[in-house]
């Protein structure tokens, strides 16, 4: 067994979902399930009881899992003890992240940076990335992890990530039965939707506009799995980043793709402000070496492939 597969493992025991667990993980669903069967075949055990849609962790799995836990809790404990013996660091870091973002998982972000630098007072706030963009550029906070382009320029802006749109639907909805639809087969339909302060809002408003139809949106929400929970009680259709709809609260929800040509990105980027503490570029440093290490590993699992 080794630190890999225990990562590997307790992503998929939480998600339930192999593209999920593989998303977090930053690797190729592949290769995740050939560490897991790795793992299983050296133990002499099913790990996980899989169906069609969900894996569930087998007794033997369900055993497994707390000592897994502690040995990554272990790793991250001797990985930041050495950063704490070498590098001192103080004072206050601001940090502001929209939810659900995909490509950064701050809450593990912030414990492992403060695991490393204990002495750095962090204020964490969640909202909407046109607030946090103002936010930054007004130097009320240092960093901020959001979902837009718009006014970045003034800003050192990382890019961490983008994918394209789609669209959400119940199973009895007129066009679920549809790979690909139009923009035109969106007209006068009922929405549901982020306040105008998450980023992907400005983008659903800017592509309707932009190919002249016109929708109603008929709930404003200010999380994912409320929109989610809304769009399966039929409250209205959603456009959302793809990787929500692989959510496991997106089950039993239909998925239809937008014409590629003519469908905005979803972009996520780290931005700071020019005033921000030094702290705000050793959190980006944590981040930029987990993605570099996983970026790595995707590089040795197709070399074997």
């Amino acid at each position: 067994m080794d630190l890999r597969q225990m990562e590997y493992f307790v992503a998929l025991a939480d998600e339930q979902q192999f593209t999920r667990a593989a998303s977090i993980c930053g690797v190729t669903q592949s290769g995740l399930s050939a560490a897991i069967r790795g793992l299983e075949e050296e133990l002499g055990t099913s790990l996980f009881s899989r169906t069609t849609r969900r894996v569930v962790p087998t007794d033997a799995g369900l055993a497994l899992l707390p000592h897994a836990r502690g040995m990554l809790a272990q790793s991250a404990a001797g990985r930041d003890a050495v950063v704490r013996a070498t590098h001192q660091l103080s004072g206050s870091l601001r940090v502001g992240a929209e939810q659900c973002l995909g490509f950064v998982d701050v809450p593990p972000l912030l414990e492992r940076f403060h695991r490393r630098h204990p002495l750095v007072d962090i204020h964490f706030t969640q909202a909407g990335s046109h607030e946090l963009t103002a936010q930054v550029r007004g130097g009320e906070l240092d960093v901020a992890f959001v979902a837009t382009t718009e006014h970045v320029s003034t800003v050192r802006t990382t890019e961490l990530g983008r994918r394209p749109l789609v669209l959400l639907t119940p199973p009895d909805d007129p066009v679920a039965g549809s790979g690909r639809i139009a923009w035109s087969q969106l007209k006068d339909r009922e929405f549901v939707d982020f306040r105008p302060a998450w980023g992907v809002r400005s983008l659903n408003d800017a592509a309707f506009a932009s190919h002249g139809v016109r929708r109603r949106v008929r709930c404003t929400v200010d999380d994912v799995h409320t929109l989610l929970d809304l769009v399966h009680r039929g409250l209205g259709i959603a456009l959302v980043p793809e990787h929500v709809a692989s959510k496991p609260q997106a089950e039993g929800l239909v998925r239809i793709s937008l014409p590629q040509d003519s469908t905005p990105q979803w972009v996520v980027s780290a931005i700071v402000a020019p005033t921000a503490d030094p702290s705000a570029g050793r959190l980006l440093d944590i981040l930029a070496l987990e993605r570099e290490s996983r970026d790595a590993e995707l590089v040795a699992e197709a070399a074997l492939n």
